[in-house]
């Protein structure tokens, strides 16, 4: 019998710890070396990756449940000085997680978190229009396209890709 992850015991979202690490690693790099979703390097070592993902200039939070990590998502101001009012997100959910509605519970904690923490608005700079999940649920939650990037993206496998470039006021 399937269940939702809140039916037994409800999901967590908290600010990552240094214990997470390891946790969160095994959910970003294989996701990111796939290099079909994130315009970046895949060939990146996994400090590298950590670094990216566990960056200074974020703040990482994971998805946890029965204390073990499901996903991951970081917050961070989009671009300094007079962009500052605007934050970017980034998610991911571990593939024995993927459907139970785990991308939508931290991109509605990253819309509170964002609020909270005085951004104005939220800002997804490149969108591969490749990533389905994304381009079918950001809208929902209320962001727009306000832009497309004519094969700005080179998929591993599609070729030249169109990245979008989502928005929405807080």
């Amino acid at each position: 019998m399937s269940h939702s992850l809140e039916v037994c015991h409800p999901m967590h979202i908290r600010e990552a710890a240094p214990r997470d690490k390891d946790a969160i690693l095994a959910i970003v790099e294989p996701i990111l070396r796939a290099g079909d979703t994130y315009a970046i390097d895949p060939n990146l070592t996994r400090d590298q990756i950590a670094n990216y993902w566990l960056g200074k200039d974020k703040t990482t939070l994971v998805a946890e449940q029965d204390g073990q990590i499901l996903g991951t998502y970081y917050i961070r101001t989009n671009q300094p000085g007079g962009g500052a009012h605007v934050c970017n997100c980034g998610y991911m959910v571990a593939p024995n997680a993927s459907g139970q509605g785990l991308a939508r519970k931290m991109c509605e904690d990253s819309l509170v978190r964002a609020k909270n923490l005085g951004y104005r608005a939220m800002q997804f700079n490149f969108v591969i229009a490749s990533n389905a999940a994304a381009i079918h649920l950001w809208p929902k939650l209320g962001s727009e396209v306000v832009g497309r990037l004519p094969g700005a993206f080179m998929h591993p496998t599609l070729g030249e890709t169109d990245a979008l470039v989502m928005y929405r006021k807080l």
